[in-house]
């Protein structure tokens, strides 16, 4: 009698084990799942600074000594415009000269030279995909070098790509009004201080270009 009930459970745990080991092997594998650290990357609070540091210094070998003076004063780029009749989508400019304000990770902004008036915001984007932080922004320099060589390189193409607002949608057209009546003041400090024989420039008192 015992023989056969042994025999009986022997049986009975040989047909079970086809469903008892898969479901304990998948119960380990979710422990031992666990029980792993996710990877993860040590953040290192210096390496903006040091990346920005590292794109300083392509920008300053493409642009001019007064674009570059201008950038490291003030924080922003001006690039002349060179469409005869201004950008298509600002209505013209009659022939007026025109130009752009470029800042870092902020639209693009078209004005008149003359009168200072806002023609347009263009939004462009040149995410940096080397980045292991999940992060997709440049360095501010090589944000600004990407727009200056995509509108010094073909500024038709580049303002019929980007997203256009009128201005005000992004930036506050007094504070960018602000930062032109800055670059003016620069311009004309730089201007005397070249005629005096001076080559360093004393900028006005810089204020945040964003």
């Amino acid at each position: 009698m015992l023989l056969a009930l042994a025999a009986t459970a022997l049986v009975a745990l040989a047909l079970l084990s086809d469903l008892i080991v898969p479901r304990l092997d998948d119960l380990w594998g979710r422990w031992r799942a666990r029980r792993q650290r996710a990877p993860t990357w040590s953040y290192d609070p210096g390496r903006d600074r040091r990346a920005e540091q590292r794109a300083r210094a392509p920008l300053r070998s493409c642009v001019n000594e007064e674009e570059w003076a201008m950038y490291r004063d003030l924080g922003l780029l001006r690039v002349w415009g060179t469409l005869a009749d201004g950008p298509e989508d600002a209505g013209g400019t009659g022939g007026a000269p025109y130009a752009y304000i470029i800042y870092p990770h902020r639209p693009i902004i078209a004005y008149l030279a003359q009168t200072h008036r806002l023609l347009n915001e263009y939004c462009v984007t040149f995410p940096d995909e080397t980045r292991p932080y999940g992060s997709s922004r440049l360095p501010d320099s090589d944000d600004v070098l990407a727009k200056w060589m995509a509108l010094t390189g073909d500024e038709r193409r580049l303002i019929a790509t980007a997203n256009m607002h009128l201005p005000g949608r992004q930036l506050d057209p007094a504070q960018v009004r602000r930062d032109l009546w800055r670059l003016s003041q620069w311009e004309r400090a730089r201007m005397r201080q070249l005629a005096g024989g001076d080559g360093t420039t004393t900028p006005p008192d810089r204020q945040s270009a964003a």
